[in-house]
C-alpha cells in the first residue's frame, strides 16, 4: 500500500508540476504578449485605433469671387447639378387646343436623346445608346450650371432627375467673353488655366483647416469635436483694376475696326501711367471661359486645329512683335538723356540713307528736308531717326536699351509673359545696321504690354512702372486686406526729358500722322506705328504688317493714361497704317475714358454740344493723309507720312 501511495503521490506531484509549468509558461507568454502589445507595438496600435475611430475632414469651400474695380462680379463659384435619366419613366403632358386638361403620353428614348443632347453637350446618338441599355439610373451629366438645369426643366418631361451637389462647385463667368484674356478659366477638373485664375491661385483658394472627428462603429460622425466655425468661409474677394465698362467699350471699338479691315487679331491696352494699373486689356479674337473647349473647337473649323489655341491666347502679354515707329519716342528720349541732340536740333531727311550695304528709306519713299526732332516724329521719319541715333556710340546705345528693360519682362501679374529680344552686344556693336534699325523700332522685339510700360515712362516723369491687373483682396466693407507687392518704379529718364518728348508727341496728333486720334478740347500725345512682320531670314509680304497707335491723355493733367491699340494683318482697299487703322480705335477708347472718369477738357469751349462717349469710330475711306476738317488740323498731304 505504501508503494501504491507513493506512486499516487508522485503522479500527483508530476501532474501538478506539469499543470503549474503549463500555467507558468502560459502566463509568461501572456505577459510577453502584453509587453509586446502595450509597450513595443503600442504606438502602431494607437495609430490604427485612431484610423478606425477618427476621420480627418476638410470643409469644402468655394473659390474666391473676382470683381472688377467697381465691384461687379466677373468670376464666381456656384453649386453645380448632376442629371440622371430614367427612360422607363419618360412621359410628358400634351394638351389639345382649347382644352385645360392634358394627356400623359410616353416619350421615346430616341426623342428624349435629341432634346437633351444639345443642352448637356453630348451627342444624341450617345444618349440614345445609353437609354437603350438601361431603363433607369442613366448618368447624363455632372457639374452642370443653373442655366443648364433650367433648360432641362423647361422640357417638362418626367423621368429626368436633377440632383444638386452639396459639395461640388463649378466656376461661372457672368460676363462671358468680356474679360477672358484677363481671367483665364478653370478646366473641368477645376484646375486653373491662364489669366489671374492661374497666376493668383494662392489668393483665390481659401485656406482650409482640417478637423479630426470621432466616428462610431457604424461610421457616424460624432459632433463632440466640431467647432462652430467648421463651415465658415471669409468674405474676401479678389479685386481687379479693370473697369468692365471701359473693357466693353474698348472691345467694341476694336472689333469694329477688325471687321472693317478683315484683320487677323488685335489688342487694346489702357494703363494708368502713374501706377501701372491696367484699366482695360482686350484681345481679339477671344473665347468664352464658360466654354473654352467648345470655342476652340468652333474656331478650329475656321483657322485649323493648330492655329486656334494660338490665336485665342493673350498675345498682348505672350507674343513678341517689332514695335516699329511707336518705339521712336523712346529712342528720342535716349538721345536727349545722352545730350547728343536738343529739341530744336535739325536733320536733313532726303528720303533714304545707306548704312553699310543696306539702304533705309521712309515708308512713303519721300524726303522731308531739314526737320527738327518734333517733325521727325510728326512725319515718322526713319531717315531722321537713323541720323539722330548715329551720333550715339553703339555700346552706349546698347547699355541704354538694357537699362530701359529691353530683353526683359515687364513683370505683369499675368502668366506666360514672353521676354523681349535684342541682338547680342557683340553683333549690335559690330554691325552698324542693327543700331540703325533699332532707331525706328525694327530689329528688336517686345510684347505690346512692354511697349505700353515704356511709353508710360514718358507720361509719368520718366519712371518705368510695373503693369498689373490685381488690386488685392477686399472684404465686404471695401477694406483691402491683402495687397500685392510690386517693385518700386525705376527712374529711366529725367522728368525734364520725358516732358520734352511728351510735348513732341503732342505735335504728332496736332500736326502729324496721329491726327485721327484728336479729340476737340483735349490735349493728346501719340505716335503711329506700322511695322512689317518679321519672319526667319527677313520680313513677310507687304500686307503682312501690324498697325498700331499709342496715345497719352491728358497731356496737361497730373493723372495720365496710356492707350494703345494694335491690329495684326489688316486688309482693305486702301493701304493700312497705324494712322487710319489703330488711331481711330484709340480715339474711341479715349472718348469712353473721358466720359467714365469725367476728365475735364483743356478747352471747354471746344467740346460744347459734343457727346464724347457716343461718337462713332471714323469710317472715312479717303486718303489717310487728308486733313481732318472737324479738328481744324492743317496737314501737308505731300509731306506727312501716314504710318
Amino acid at each position: 500500500k505504501s508503494t501504491r501511495s507513493a506512486v499516487k503521490v508522485n503522479r500527483t506531484i508530476a501532474r501538478s508540476i506539469v499543470v503549474w509549468s503549463a500555467w507558468g509558461l502560459a502566463t509568461l507568454v501572456l505577459l510577453a504578449r502584453l509587453v509586446w502589445l502595450q509597450i513595443i507595438e503600442a504606438p502602431k496600435l494607437q495609430e490604427k485605433a485612431k484610423e478606425q475611430q477618427q476621420v480627418t475632414m476638410r470643409s469644402v469651400v468655394p473659390r474666391r469671387t473676382i470683381v472688377d474695380r467697381s465691384n461687379d462680379r466677373v468670376a464666381i463659384d456656384r453649386l453645380s447639378y448632376t442629371v440622371f435619366a430614367h427612360p422607363e419613366k419618360f412621359t410628358e403632358i400634351v394638351r389639345k387646343k382649347g382644352s385645360k386638361t392634358g394627356v400623359v403620353v410616353p416619350v421615346t428614348p430616341a426623342d428624349m436623346a435629341q432634346r437633351l443632347a444639345p443642352i448637356v453637350g453630348r451627342t444624341a446618338q450617345d444618349l440614345a445608346t445609353k437609354f437603350q441599355q438601361r431603363k433607369t439610373g442613366v448618368f447624363v451629366g455632372s457639374r452642370l450650371r443653373e442655366d443648364t438645369k433650367n433648360r432641362i426643366r423647361a422640357l417638362k418631361v418626367e423621368g429626368v432627375e436633377i440632383v444638386q451637389g452639396e459639395l461640388d462647385y463649378t466656376r461661372f463667368y457672368p460676363q462671358d467673353d468680356m474679360l477672358a484674356e484677363v481671367l483665364g478659366y478653370l478646366d473641368w477638373q477645376r484646375q486653373p488655366q491662364a489669366g489671374v485664375e492661374y497666376s493668383q491661385t494662392t489668393l483665390l483658394e481659401r485656406k482650409v483647416v482640417p478637423y479630426n472627428l470621432t466616428k462610431t462603429a457604424r461610421g457616424e460622425i460624432l459632433p463632440d469635436r466640431v467647432t462652430l466655425d467648421f463651415l465658415h468661409t471669409d468674405d474676401l474677394q479678389l479685386r481687379l483694376s479693370i473697369d468692365l465698362r471701359l473693357q466693353r467699350a474698348a472691345r467694341t471699338a476694336l472689333k469694329q475696326k477688325m471687321t472693317e479691315w478683315n484683320a487677323l487679331r488685335g489688342t487694346v491696352i489702357v494703363m494708368d501711367a502713374n501706377t501701372g494699373a491696367l484699366r482695360s486689356l482686350v484681345v481679339e479674337p477671344t473665347y468664352n471661359p464658360n466654354q473654352y473647349g467648345k470655342d476652340v473647337q468652333n474656331y478650329s473649323k475656321i483657322v485649323g486645329a493648330k492655329r486656334a489655341p494660338t490665336l485665342l491666347r493673350n498675345w498682348a502679354v505672350s507674343d513678341l512683335y517689332e514695335p516699329g515707329s511707336t518705339f521712336k519716342p523712346i529712342a528720342v528720349a535716349i538721345a536727349l538723356e545722352n545730350s547728343i541732340i536738343e529739341p530744336k536740333s535739325t536733320f536733313l531727311d532726303d528720303g533714304s540713307i545707306t548704312v553699310g550695304k543696306d539702304t533705309i528709306r521712309n515708308s512713303n519713299k519721300k524726303g522731308h528736308g531739314n526737320i527738327d526732332v518734333a517733325q521727325i516724329l510728326q512725319h515718322s521719319s526713319n531717315v531722321g531717326m537713323v541720323k539722330m541715333m548715329q551720333r550715339l556710340k553703339p555700346d552706349i546705345y546698347y547699355n541704354w536699351l538694357q537699362r530701359i528693360g529691353l530683353g526683359q519682362k515687364s513683370g505683369i501679374d499675368l502668366p506666360l509673359e514672353e521676354r523681349g529680344e535684342i541682338r547680342s552686344r557683340r553683333d549690335f556693336i559690330t554691325y552698324p545696321i542693327y543700331p540703325a534699325n533699332t532707331a525706328f523700332g525694327q530689329g528688336i522685339s517686345l510684347t505690346p504690354i512692354q511697349l505700353v510700360a515704356l511709353i508710360g515712362s514718358l507720361a509719368n516723369g520718366g519712371k518705368l512702372v510695373t503693369p498689373h491687373v490685381v488690386e488685392g483682396l477686399y472684404d465686404s466693407a471695401g477694406v483691402r486686406k491683402d495687397k500685392p507687392t510690386l517693385p518700386e518704379p525705376t527712374q529711366i529718364f529725367s522728368p525734364h526729358n520725358a516732358q520734352s518728348v511728351l510735348a513732341m508727341m503732342e505735335t504728332v496728333v496736332t500736326h502729324g500722322s496721329g491726327f485721327k486720334a484728336a479729340i476737340p478740347g483735349y490735349r493728346i500725345a501719340g505716335k503711329t506705328g506700322t511695322s512689317q512682320k518679321a519672319m526667319l531670314g527677313g520680313y513677310k509680304q507687304d500686307d503682312k504688317k501690324i498697325t498700331s497707335f499709342v496715345g497719352i491723355l491728358p497731356v496737361d493733367g497730373q493723372h495720365r493714361y496710356v492707350v494703345f491699340a494694335a491690329v495684326d494683318e489688316p486688309k482693305g482697299k486702301e493701304k493700312a497704317f497705324g494712322s487710319n487703322v489703330a488711331a481711330p480705335i484709340v480715339k474711341s477708347v479715349m472718348e469712353s475714358l473721358i466720359s467714365l472718369d469725367g476728365i475735364p477738357p483743356s478747352d471747354p469751349s471746344a467740346v460744347k454740344n459734343k457727346k464724347l462717349a457716343k461718337t462713332e469710330i471714323d469710317k472715312d475711306k479717303t486718303d489717310t493723309t487728308k486733313p481732318d476738317k472737324t479738328n481744324k488740323i492743317e496737314l501737308d498731304k505731300a509731306k506727312v507720312d501716314p504710318q
